[in-house]
């Protein structure tokens, strides 16, 4: 156990900022800027930001990342063509759709491509691809391009028809994630200096799906009524916030499941408690979060950092929401940069590992407020710990 006020282990330490995990912004110092927090860019790659290591002795910034031909963002040893081809059609939509600045939804619609093939249409934006097929729209993201605004470096290697990404974060500490050609994330290691592994992602236990809709788990409800699956931030105190993030599942599941999986389907991700944010909302058409805004966040970060102390490879998984104007296009890929947004913060302003961390947009297909008109409430996050949900439990 450690002391009050040490950091969490491997997470960088943020200069003019006490290394306490999950402490809010310290009053009267400024924000690390970052993007979806008032629109402002970050430092560079290894630039401004990161206190040097014990000893005092400052450690020469690494290089940064190569940028691949499909534009900055991408952080790829080789070509984004060259990648899309021998990774599949989705992962290399994927390759070629980062980098591109986006600040409003007005931006993405205009850097958004259609095509068809087969008859599944195609949706190609900055880091997201969005597929439509018969049984509805799904979407693969970067779960990478978090990690680009912490410093360090990133590089790209082939592993057969896998992309390996590789992040050397200023602290030495190195996280590597695998994805396949559909641009799955099928496994996730945290490598420490002394040559330590921690497995926080491992879904090599399951075959890969055919189709998209072979990740959708049909299982009964939990015996649970419904208004105990959810808390509510704005009207629950920390102990409660706590309780239901480090709570075991509602009742035993048949099996564990992929991260896909556990992405794609309601039913399984219910098994699980989850606390709104209802304390951070947004804009219609928006995913910043306004800087004033960023301080709602601290009694979630606590509970993450608690859990973190005890077990430091749970998973948590951020989900965003819209309310229902808009099109669905449109609400799933503004409900995901919603998602990607406030995981950022949780890492730029109360230290919670990136890794830790992955994000989905839910649309408008989880209304907290049955209503097709502008609702607040229906703009939304929601935080619960999947770890339970995932093959590498217990592990």
């Amino acid at each position: 156990m450690r002391a009050p006020g040490q950091p969490v282990p491997g997470q960088p330490q943020l200069q003019g900022r006490p290394p306490v995990p999950g402490q809010a912004p310290v009053p009267g110092q400024p924000p690390r800027p970052y993007p979806g927090v008032g629109g402002v860019n970050p430092p560079p790659a290894g630039g401004p930001g990161f206190a040097p290591p014990a000893g005092g002795r400052p450690v020469p910034p690494p290089p940064p990342a190569p940028r691949s031909e499909g534009g900055p963002g991408t952080g790829a040893l080789i070509g984004a063509a060259a990648a899309g081809a021998a990774v599949g059609l989705v992962g290399g939509m994927l390759l070629n759709s980062g980098g591109s600045d986006t600040h409003a939804l007005v931006d993405v619609q205009r850097q958004r491509r259609e095509s068809v093939e087969g008859g599944v249409t195609y949706y190609s934006e900055p880091g997201r691809v969005i597929v439509r097929d018969d049984r509805g729209l799904y979407l693969r993201h970067d779960e990478t391009e978090r990690f680009r605004d912490f410093g360090g470096s990133i590089r790209d290697e082939r592993d057969g028809d896998r992309l390996v990404r590789v992040w050397d974060r200023p602290d030495g500490v190195r996280i590597v994630t695998v994805t396949d050609s559909d641009g799955r994330l099928i496994r996730r290691v945290r490598r420490w200096p002394d040559g330590r592994e921690e497995v926080l992602i491992d879904d090599g236990f399951r075959p890969r799906p055919q189709s998209y809709r072979d990740e959708v788990v049909v299982l009964p409800p939990p015996p649970v009524p419904v208004e105990r699956r959810y808390v509510d931030a704005e009207q629950s105190d920390d102990t409660v916030i706590y309780d239901t993030l480090e709570a075991p599942p509602f009742a035993p599941l048949p099996r564990r499941y992929t991260l896909d999986e556990v992405r794609s389907s309601r039913d399984v991700r219910a098994y699980v408690g989850a606390v709104d944010v209802d304390t951070i909302t947004f804009d219609t058409g928006s995913w910043t979060v306004e800087p004033a805004q960023v301080q709602r966040l601290d009694r979630i970060a606590r509970s993450i950092s608690r859990i973190l102390e005890k077990s430091p490879n749970e998973i948590f998984l951020v989900e965003g929401h819209t309310d229902a104007v808009g099109s669905d296009v449109d609400n799933l890929s503004l409900s995901d940069r919603r998602a990607q947004s406030v995981a950022a913060i949780l890492t730029r302003d109360f230290r919670i590992p990136a890794e830790n961390l992955v994000t989905q947009g839910y649309g408008e297909t989880e209304l907290k407020e049955q209503t097709s008109g502008p609702s607040r409430i229906n703009r939304r996050v929601s935080v619960r710990r999947i770890t339970p949900l995932l093959g590498t439990a217990g592990k």
